[in-house]
């Protein structure tokens, strides 16, 4: 090859390369929840057919996404354990909830289908404590008159990682059983006693599907793809409820997002016949003063985006989108506690989807 066609390789390779890196410098960088991270990736690709920007998104867990931020390797992290006013102050993050969803018990029990099952808080808490072991219990079978349940060892099924997952699952049982808040306690890290650990919201749910006389406890999106056999719940009202958008939706209506400092607010156990006892918002994080604006902006104009577009494509999941009112009051957040970002229309200047 001569000097002169050298040089054009040289250059159309290195303009390759600087095209290739701005295309990749576009894309939206986050990590945290694996909750979510089914309608994420169902909203990322919808957004990428209509403006070619896509999102880098690692789903790792809620822990592992608050380091992330905290460590300005992701633009945002994503989070379903909400970050106390105070924490959010010291870190100089903003905060504002994305999605709403709920948190499901899975088994993997012969002979047992889909919302057969009836469980309430109390005796899951002892399962997980390990005091109740074998399938056959008394107190399981209370709650299942026609059920024949066999004497099969149960196998609780736990995240090993930081995640919002167990910190809505441990809230929850926290709430109605003051042995399991004083024993084990919520967090999004706590120490199980009995079980086998699983990362992520897809570990839990692929255990629970290959062990016998497993539970599991996932977000209601993975046990509705994948066909797991999910239990119905008896509610702080009393009332049997099945694990749906409807029973989310009802949990969620009892929010007063308007009176929430940082909008930290925590949906477990809510009030209400029809409530779902395990449901719980998801929330992004991102910086006051963000090191990259524009990189900020773009992410900002992916959850505009998603507010306006991607109700549908939630409810499909069973998920909750969030109301007019609350997108209202999270743009006058970013208008007023995140700098130099574009302003968003508000929710009543488009039409969502």
């Amino acid at each position: 090859m001569n000097l002169r066609r050298f040089q054009r390789a040289l250059w159309a390779t290195l303009g390759a390369l600087a095209g290739a890196g701005a295309v990749q410098a576009a894309d939206i960088s986050g990590a945290g929840a694996t909750f979510p991270y089914p309608i994420y990736s169902k909203w990322a690709d919808a957004y990428k057919q209509q403006t070619g920007i896509g999102l880098n998104y690692q789903s790792i867990g809620s822990g592992g996404g608050i380091k992330q931020i905290k460590a300005k390797t992701v633009t945002f992290g994503a989070s379903d354990m909400p970050l106390k006013p105070e924490d959010l102050k010291e870190a100089g993050l903003v905060q504002f909830p994305m999605i709403i969803g709920g948190v499901v018990p899975v088994v993997n029990l012969k002979g047992v289908q889909p919302g057969q099952m009836v469980l309430n808080g109390a005796t899951v808490a002892s399962i997980y404590m390990g005091e109740i072991t074998k399938w056959n219990d008394v107190r399981i079978q209370r709650l299942n008159p026609k059920l024949a349940l066999p004497a099969t060892t149960i196998a609780p099924i736990y995240r090993s990682d930081g995640s919002g997952t167990n910190f809505l699952f441990s809230h929850y049982l926290s709430q109605v059983s003051p042995k399991f808040k004083e024993t084990i306690g919520e967090n999004t890290s706590v120490q199980w006693p009995v079980g086998i650990g699983a990362k992520g919201n897809e570990g839990v749910a692929n255990m629970t599907a290959q062990t016998d006389g497993a539970i599991g406890y996932v977000e209601y999106a993975y046990a509705k793809q994948i066909k797991m056999t999910y239990c119905d719940l008896v509610n702080s009202a009393g009332k049997t409820v099945a694990p749906s958008g409807e029973s989310f939706q009802a949990a969620a209506s009892n929010a007063d997002w308007s009176h929430a400092q940082n909008y930290y607010l925590i949906l477990t156990d809510q009030p209400g016949a029809a409530s779902w006892p395990i449901t719980g918002a998801s929330f992004i994080l991102v910086y006051g003063t963000p090191p990259d604006v524009a990189a900020t902006g773009e992410a900002l104009k992916f959850f505009d985006w998603a507010y306006r577009n991607g109700a549908k494509m939630a409810a499909d999941l069973d998920y909750v989108p969030l109301p007019d009112s609350l997108i209202r009051l999270i743009r006058a957040t970013w208008k007023a506690d995140i700098r130099g970002v574009p302003a968003m229309a508000s929710a009543s200047d488009t039409k969502r989807m």
